[in-house]
């Protein structure tokens, strides 16, 4: 268990708290690249507390600024897009996609030049990659690494991203995704048709209570959950966890679809889950079941319905009579459910974690550790390394029991 104050500083997210100074340091998902028409609606974005607007400019460049004009605050989602700036309809004060004042009409004529270059505009920069708007938040002038998946920089068509907005705290979310052993619990209807790609229809099944093992990197940690098969070998899921909120899941054989989450906190009771489906040697195809559906009607929503806890997010226990083991039609539904049903900001220090919690109790070792130095003047977890960001990927395989799982080949 955590104790309250390890718990506020894992779950608190705005201006000037521990943990959200520290996580403005790094490249955050902001929204997907296709909400932005160039000369648009400027769409509003609110991020670790924070409220913002984002627009597509004339020449196709993206601005990333606080959403308040900077003269009386009005909101600039409101603003005109054209001629590559935002005019606020207010007093007709215009921000090019640079973050420069460039008009202030409101003002004298002699007096709009001088006055226009005191104003300061909170902008940000941003960068465009699978799919994905991702902005910096942070301060200093030397812009973070990257982090450049394999599939950021894939070709057209090899990357379909979703995400949709949950009320819940962005912490449970990640640790719902880094919790290896509810695969073969709460995922039993669905566990032995994912794992088909690499391994045998029921080695998920078989052994319920996984043995974790790690492999610490530069970027966080590589975990294997190692489940004994019924034919004596070893079923190895191996897991990455990237500082602060990436969480790939292993979904079998490389050259297969691939799923890659995030979870991004909005504030200190809502964040977005991302799922990002990609494809490393050919376009990404998927087959129109409940758990895609969200891929062919509402990318920036994919589970509208999804509910509450008052009415138990929609729960079909007339399904689990018939064989539902969970209720839910599809695998995120559950651990959505699972993840907002321990409350907005969970109280931690309650629980009583069991050898199978080991992933779950080291990222929030390595996350306070993390804070803890930061504030402290040091560098931002990984940010002082090279990061070979490429080859972050999860793998599953069956191995004899005479294999090391790290020995595969990445």
């Amino acid at each position: 268990m955590l104790t309250r104050e390890q718990n506020e500083t894992l779950t608190r997210v705005g201006p000037g708290t521990p943990m959200g100074e520290f996580m403005r340091q790094y490249w955050i998902p902001a929204l997907r690249s296709e909400r932005l028409v160039a000369d648009g609606t400027p769409v509003r974005v609110r991020l670790l507390g924070q409220n913002f607007v984002a627009f597509r400019a004339t020449d196709g460049r993206v601005g990333f600024f606080d959403e308040g004009c900077p003269h009386r605050c009005t909101s600039l989602a409101l603003a005109r897009n054209e001629d590559n700036a935002l005019t606020c309809i207010f007093h007709g004060w215009k921000i090019d996609v640079s973050g420069k004042v460039v008009d202030v009409p409101s003002e004298p004529p002699e007096r709009r030049a001088e006055f226009a270059a005191k104003v300061r505009v909170g902008h940000y920069p941003v960068r465009e990659a699978g799919t994905i708007v991702w902005v910096y938040l942070g301060k200093s002038e030397k812009l973070p690494q990257f982090p450049a998946f394999g599939w950021t920089h894939l070709p057209e068509g090899h990357v379909v991203s979703r995400m949709c907005s949950l009320n819940s705290n962005w912490f449970a979310l990640l640790e719902g995704q880094l919790d290896s052993s509810h695969a073969s619990i709460l995922h039993r209807d669905g566990s032995t048709i994912r794992a088909r790609g690499t391994v045998r229809a029921g080695d998920m099944l078989f052994d319920t209570s996984p043995r974790i093992e790690f492999e610490m990197q530069p970027y966080g940690f590589r975990e294997g959950a190692i489940r004994n098969t019924a034919d004596g070998q070893y079923y190895v899921r191996i897991r990455e966890f990237a500082v602060p909120w990436y969480a790939p899941v292993p979904s079998g054989n490389v050259h297969s679809n691939q799923t890659f989450t995030m979870a991004i906190p909005i504030d200190d009771e809502h964040a977005t889950h991302w799922d990002v489906r990609y494809n490393l040697d050919h376009p990404v195809t998927m087959p129109r079941t409940p758990d895609t559906e969200g891929y062919f009607t509402n990318q920036d929503n994919f589970i509208p319905d999804f509910g509450n806890p008052d009415n138990n997010f929609h729960q079909n226990r007339i399904r689990m009579r018939e064989g539902s083991w969970s209720g839910f039609p599809t695998t995120r539904y559950e651990d959505f459910a699972a993840a907002v049903a321990q409350g907005i900001i969970c109280d931690r220090t309650r629980e009583y974690l069991g050898s199978s919690d080991s992933s779950i109790i080291r990222a929030r070792r390595l996350l306070l550790d993390a804070v803890a130095r930061f504030q402290r003047g040091e560098p931002a977890f990984g940010l002082d390394k090279q990061i070979d960001w490429e080859h972050i990927r999860p793998q599953d395989a069956v191995i004899p029991k005479t294999m090391d799982w790290r020995s595969l080949p990445r």
